[in-house]
């Protein structure tokens, strides 16, 4: 497989893998022979084995410690919960040799971190605002640091890492490798590529804002306030299988989280105000299916692999349409079926009209009709037609929870009255544009 050491073949074999991911095998080749790498492909496509499967190879070649206070290989991601899934991958691959891989994130004491920096570590894997701390205080030096990886580095972006990118990489030398991996291709994602990586061979196995095929994905178009009687009826239709609900504010979803709870769903919540500790809890809690609902912000829609997450939903619609992709791309994952479902209120048509704009699809209506009058020429003219919106997601009057109008989405109305949801109706309306 790749001129990789038979060594580190049969922990892969031991591991379950057989067969690379196209990223793996288009990667992985370039990455032994020392190019510097850019990867783009969607979620769940094995990314991390992508560069870390090379990086392990090399270092094993080595054939010495690393001294004291220094590191050899840097993987920055952008959230605690990627840091330690791409520490636990590494770990595995590792298993058994004598490398040794570090995790610096936040969120947990500094000390202990530093303590086990001091004796030399092989691959580090960081997020940059803890990084920045620990190098603020003399306790890593990145000079003779061989490998660097950015990993998800499109969120890196959305998160303002890029400042702490400017100050970390002068840290490093300028002979190194470095290999960027990313779900999108944004302008300045490009910019970053060109300062901070050599004449990188670029790998693109699937267009950047494509979900996974095997999502089914649906949207709801309903009020704000009949959002949590939508999604209860949804989630008790599936009690016994994993469903993870992305929103927008940490304080939302802790309330919805707790709401969730007292209608007698296992739930717990992940968020920026949870402490590392309770987010390693509830992610275990998920895994073990020790609860079946996760609620979180977009700190959890990346870096999560849990198998067999059979449900996404958006309560609410981000606000920046790659996390959308990222979000949905919790479910499907490994070549299975999953499901994401939407729901739109009102002031979220101009999120969902940009994340259909990235993805370049139509997603399906399960429920109820867009709240502004959509460019099809086919239906000018129609009695009942809807004229121009007063603005994004206002109907005239102002009222911004107000129903859509019309027919129920799908031709037909759904259990309980076509009305009570804004024109609620059966799986398979007609697709939002």
């Amino acid at each position: 497989m790749m001129e990789l050491p038979k060594s580190l073949l049969a922990r892969v074999e031991e591991m379950g893998f057989s067969e690379p991911t196209p990223i793996q095998a288009r990667a992985i080749p370039h990455a032994l022979n020392g190019r510097d790498v850019m990867g783009l492909a969607q979620t769940g496509t094995g990314k991390t084995a992508a560069f870390g499967l090379p990086l392990v190879a090399q270092m094993l070649e080595y054939g010495r410690k690393p001294a004291a206070g220094t590191v050899r290989g840097l993987v920055l991601a952008p959230t605690r919960e990627l840091a330690n899934q791409i520490t636990e991958t590494l770990r595995a691959l590792t298993d058994n040799t004598p490398l040794k891989v570090g995790l610096i994130v936040g969120g947990v004491s500094i000390n202990p971190q530093i303590s086990r920096l001091a004796r030399g570590t092989d691959i580090v894997v960081a997020t940059p605002g803890r990084l920045i701390d620990i190098l603020d205080r003399k306790a890593l030096d990145l000079g003779s640091c061989d490998f660097l990886v950015l990993d998800e580095a499109d969120q890196m972006l959305d998160l303002g890492f890029i400042h702490a990118l400017r100050k970390i990489a002068p840290l490093l030398p300028s002979e190194r490798q470095t290999m960027l991996f990313s779900a999108t291709m944004s302008k300045q994602m490009n910019e970053i590529a060109q300062s901070y990586l050599s004449n990188p061979v670029r790998i693109e196995v699937s267009p950047p804002g494509k979900a996974a095929d095997k999502i089914d994905q649906v949207v709801h178009f309903i009020a704000k306030a009949e959002k949590i009687n939508l999604l209860l009826e949804l989630l008790d239709t599936h009690r016994d299988e994993r469903a993870l609900v992305f929103g927008r504010t940490k304080w939302g979803m802790e309330k919805l989280s707790k709401t969730l709870q007292g209608k007698g769903f296992a739930t717990a919540s992940i968020h920026g105000n949870k402490s590392q500790g309770q987010r390693e809890r509830a992610l275990k809690a998920f895994k073990d299916g020790e609860i079946k609902v996760l609620v979180a912000t977009d700190v959890a829609a990346r870096g999560l692999d849990i198998p067999d997450v059979k449900h996404v939903y958006n309560f609410e619609l981000p606000n920046v349409p790659d996390a959308y992709v990222h979000r949905i791309g919790r479910t499907a994952r490994a070549g299975k079926d999953g499901q994401a479902i939407a729901f739109c209120a009102p002031d979220e048509m101009d999120d969902l009209k940009a994340i259909q704009k990235v993805m370049k699809i139509s997603i399906p209506v399960a429920s109820g009709r867009p709240w502004e009058a959509m460019p099809d020429p086919s239906e000018a003219g129609r009695p009942g037609g809807r004229g121009p919106g007063k603005g994004p997601g206002r109907r005239p009057g102002g009222n911004r929870n107000r129903r859509p109008q019309g027919k129920p989405g799908g031709g037909g109305a759904a259990k309980g009255g076509g009305n009570r949801r804004g024109g609620r109706g059966r799986k398979g309306g007609a697709a939002a544009t």
